[in-house]
């Protein structure tokens, strides 16, 4: 999306001469002949950038009164003051007050558009640092191969073009928001922002002020994450925890793209994408009265959802794989190789946190390996809520000496392939590959020993 410019200069031609040139290299302008105007036009909305003239004649102040009450606003918005009657004391003040260039008139076009460039080049370097320290405080990734999530990521690759509105739904830890961040770094949006908003952090009585922002007697006090997302991408996460009030206005903002701060009576329009995400049942939220219908059906344009880690146990090698690189170059050391038993015991456990939950067992068993075997995770480093979990509870030597040997090898069998099966989605052809046996040999060998299959949604076909 196109970086919204002001334009603030008493004199009409300028305006239109800079304005002229911005547009023509694809920005989007606004322009303002005063002091007034401008702080109006900032009330509107927060521009990308600003382009001050110095000296504003006519108006109640000038532009480096002005630019300390910008400053004064919002710190972060970055403006280049230029002037006709420049010197050094001039762009020195500036400077002080916060300005990130000056240029003397008459400028010529190519060094105007070099340092519009250079300052929302930084505006634009502060959003993706900001992006990123978020996207790394996160657990889940979007790693894998299973046909599932393969589906979900050219589902997002397909939509990102489009406007289109999107519903990720989905346990915890599964990773929504990754998905929301993956589609809006492929769409035509990726050099705007990305805003994320949780619903179910937020207190009701704060929620409104955090979404629309706060304004008194005209005035903007506070941009809210609406006004930040302006060009980019809203993720709504946990929707189903907005407060009734405000569903009724967020679609409001869907049908108009417009909407009022708290505490002030003006429409404020902005061009925003909508991704919404929640664990919950939302059909069962709107038979209970909590979530609006309309609502609904406005959000979910194009629904995706994201299975569980059990439903897609093939992706946790290269999960494992992923988070094993990523803990060990952190702390500086090469990264293991995985036993085939712990990988086992990896797949096999039921993960109810899913990928959050994996990547942490991965980054606990790194740091607390023996320094003399951290070049090789063998099963028996994994915690033990992952050791329970594949062994079973009767699987000791102990358990067995009190039967038969053909009782006790049926025992293992059983175990043994209850296992492998669940390890594998109750996947039979790739159950029977791993354990080297015939798929009829081993369908034959599962009805005798009494183990039945039962395959989890979302798991791929025999």
């Amino acid at each position: 999306m196109a970086l919204d410019i002001l334009v603030v200069d008493d004199e009409k031609d300028i305006r239109e001469l800079v304005s002229g040139v911005l547009n023509d290299e694809g920005y989007e302008t606004r322009t303002a002949e005063s002091a007034d105007q401008a702080l109006a036009a900032l009330d509107e909305r927060l521009p990308s950038l600003i382009l001050l003239d110095v000296w504003l004649r006519g108006s109640s102040m000038d532009g480096l009164e002005l630019l300390k009450a910008i400053k004064e606003r919002d710190r972060n918005i970055p403006v280049i003051v230029f002037s006709g009657h420049g010197n050094i004391d001039t762009a020195v003040a500036a400077i002080s007050e916060g300005a990130v260039d000056f240029i003397e008139k008459p400028f010529e076009a190519e060094k105007l558009l070099h340092l519009v460039a250079k300052g929302t080049e930084t505006e634009r370097l502060r959003r993706e640092n900001a992006s990123m320290r978020a996207v790394l405080g996160h657990a889940e990734e979007l790693t894998g191969n299973s046909t599932t999530i393969n589906n979900v990521r050219a589902t997002l690759k397909k939509v990102a073009a489009t406007g289109s509105r999107l519903l990720i739904t989905g346990p915890a830890g599964v990773g929504k928001e990754v998905a929301a961040r993956l589609l809006h770094s492929w769409s035509p949006r990726h050099d705007a922002p990305f805003v994320s908003v949780s619903s179910a952090r937020l207190s009701s009585d704060r929620f409104e002020e955090e979404l629309f922002g706060i304004e008194e007697n005209g005035q903007l006090i506070q941009a809210g994450m609406l006004e930040k997302a302006h060009g980019g991408t809203l993720f709504l996460d946990e929707v189903a925890d907005m407060p009734l009030t405000t569903q009724g206005k967020i679609l409001r903002v869907l049908t108009e793209q417009s909407f009022v701060r708290f505490g002030g009576d003006r429409q404020i329009r902005v061009d925003v994408r909508f991704v919404s995400a929640t664990s919950r049942d939302l059909s069962a939220e709107i038979e209970a009265g909590s979530f609006r219908e309309d609502l609904y059906y406005r959000l979910n344009v194009v629904p995706v959802g994201i299975p569980p880690l059990s439903a897609r146990r093939e992706d946790i090698p290269d999960l494992v794989a992923h988070y094993a690189a990523r803990f060990s170059a952190e702390n500086r050391i090469s990264p293991p190789e995985i036993s085939s038993d712990a990988m086992a015991a990896l797949q096999a456990c039921e993960w109810p946190g899913n990928v959050r939950q994996l990547r942490n067992i991965i980054e606990r068993t790194i740091i607390l390996a023996p320094t003399e075997r951290v070049e090789f995770i063998e099963a028996d480093m994994l915690p033990s809520e992952i050791l329970s979990n594949y062994k079973g509870a009767d699987t000791s030597v102990s358990a067995l000496m009190g039967v038969p040997l053909r009782e006790a090898r049926e025992s293992f069998e059983r175990e043994y392939l209850q296992v492998q099966i669940k390890r594998f989605s109750g996947n039979i052809s790739k159950t029977a590959e791993f354990v080297g046996m015939e798929r009829s040999a081993l369908h034959r060998k599962l009805k005798l020993l009494g183990v039945v299959v039962r395959k989890k949604q979302g798991a791929d076909a025999d």
